[in-house]
């Protein structure tokens, strides 16, 4: 019989981990909604909420994970035999395939921006140009398709390698070159003249400025980017050697990301405050704004091909953990190969991927009905996925916390805490309390406000 295939060890958990958790939401969602949200009071607040929130439900979800050694699906059924818990599997595995068919979408606007960067596609456009560039793209029946393949063939051919020569190998790559590109982004942002009034707004709190629909939004924002209610640390968890101290790999995970989101808030805020833009752009921040920035900044265009090249690679740190769910089930439940399983599942996404699109082009005139904030809004095809992906990871993460902090034997959480006895777990209480108490009343918090649209 095969042996199972696992990470090297404890180091190659965390990056692959820490890829998983650092992708768009990092570089692209974390940037925004701090300007949105007032800058540095709402850093500090989800700095708080990964603490508390994050780091208890990637414990145990690693927990769920290594004690059964399975996928989310055979881990429930494992874990607690003829009960309906593995429904929580399914949903985690779900939302990870789901979530990679509009994140392959995106990550090819990256690729192609990073192209269009190297050529000087983007350079010398007046703003409006910048944005219709980006509208005229995007609703292309045939250049996003294009783009979505070739994320998608990258995605495949990492998968099709493995855990350990596969995700664990490129992870070890790809997150140092991830790394160096922000350092290097960073560097030109805090040299631009006018750049220290974006500093200040990312570091120096002005907590009159917090309010409550910005708590809530750090408090989802800390939840949605370390990839708990996807599946994905659950997998990963099952490749967790059993001599693995879980709790410092889970911090080395938080750190990580949390570093990696701060590090895109320097170098997006100064250059945006040197050059007089709006801070709270939005969504557009990136594939709009941006490009802007660019091209007003000296040697902007080889700074452009950075920046969309460092989007392009955590997209595909990300997308690796989001397939690798659903590869393993039916690796594990129906014995494929991992080369059958991975082409399979890989098509499907793409295929879907295309579909979604075309949101903005052949499709943009479907729209699908979607209770949201209050009211029921209509959406087009690419928004109404990304929507419901949004408000079923909570549901997730919820059941994953009950499921930890409720169902399962303490002592036998106790026992993965703490690689059977062998490292000191002083820490157990408080984990206890926040898995039990804290994280399922702010996961609850997260998904009503975001159903009946309270506090805007």
């Amino acid at each position: 019989m095969k042996s199972k295939d696992n990470f090297s060890g404890s180091f190659g958990v965390v990056l692959a981990a820490v890829g998983s958790a650092i992708g768009l939401g990092n570089i692209w969602k974390f940037p925004y909604m701090t300007g949105v949200n007032g800058g540095s009071a709402f850093v500090v607040i989800y700095l708080i909420c990964i603490a508390f929130i994050g780091v208890p439900l990637v414990l145990s979800a690693f927990i769920i994970g290594r004690n059964s050694g399975e996928n989310p699906i055979s881990a429930y059924k494992k874990i607690a035999p003829n009960t309906p818990w593995f429904l929580n599997g399914w949903l985690g595995t779900l939302i990870g395939f789901i979530i990679l068919t509009f994140y392959s979408v995106v990550a090819g606007w990256a690729i192609y921006y990073a192209y269009q960067s190297a050529i000087g596609g983007l350079a010398g456009l007046a703003p409006n140009e910048v944005g219709a560039a980006f509208g005229s793209f995007s609703a292309s029946s045939w250049k996003p398709v294009c783009c979505q393949m070739i994320f998608m063939l990258a995605t495949g051919y990492i998968l099709l390698k493995g855990v350990k020569d596969g995700i664990e190998k490129f992870s070890r790559l790809l997150m140092p070159l991830l790394l160096m590109l922000l350092i290097i982004l960073d560097i030109r942002a805090v040299t631009l003249e006018g750049s220290a009034a974006g500093l200040d707004f990312l570091f120096n709190p002005d907590f009159s400025k917090l309010t409550l629909s910005a708590v809530l939004s750090a408090l989802g924002h800390s939840f949605f980017t370390l990839s708990v209610g996807a599946g994905t640390m659950i997998t990963y968890g099952s490749y967790i050697k059993k001599e693995n101290h879980l709790m410092p790999i889970v911090a080395n995970i938080a750190f990580a990301d949390t570093l990696i989101a701060i590090m895109a808030g320097v170098a997006i805020f100064p250059a945006v405050f040197a050059f007089g833009v709006e801070p709270a752009s939005g969504p557009g921040l990136v594939f709009v704004t941006l490009p802007n920035i660019f091209n007003m900044m000296p040697m902007g265009q080889i700074f452009s091909f950075i920046f969309f090249m460092l989007l392009s690679i955590a997209a595909l740190t990300s997308s690796i953990s989001m397939i690798e769910p659903s590869i393993a089930y039916l690796i594990s439940e129906y014995k494929w190969d991992r080369k059958k399983a991975t082409i399979i599942v890989c098509i499907a996404a793409t295929v879907i991927g295309a579909v979604l699109s075309q949101g903005n082009g052949a499709l943009n005139s479907f729209k699908l009905p979607f209770y949201f904030e209050g009211h029921v809004q209509k959406m087009d095809i690419f928004g109404w996925v990304i929507t419901l992906t949004d408000q079923l990871m909570p549901i997730c993460g919820f059941f994953i916390a009950i499921f930890v902090g409720w169902y399962m034997d303490k002592k036998l959480v106790e026992i993965e805490i703490s690689s059977n006895g062998k490292y000191n777990v002083w820490y157990f209480s408080l984990f206890r309390f926040a898995i039990k108490y804290t994280a399922p009343v702010a996961i609850v918090l997260i998904f009503v406000t975001a159903i009946f649209g309270l506090f805007k």
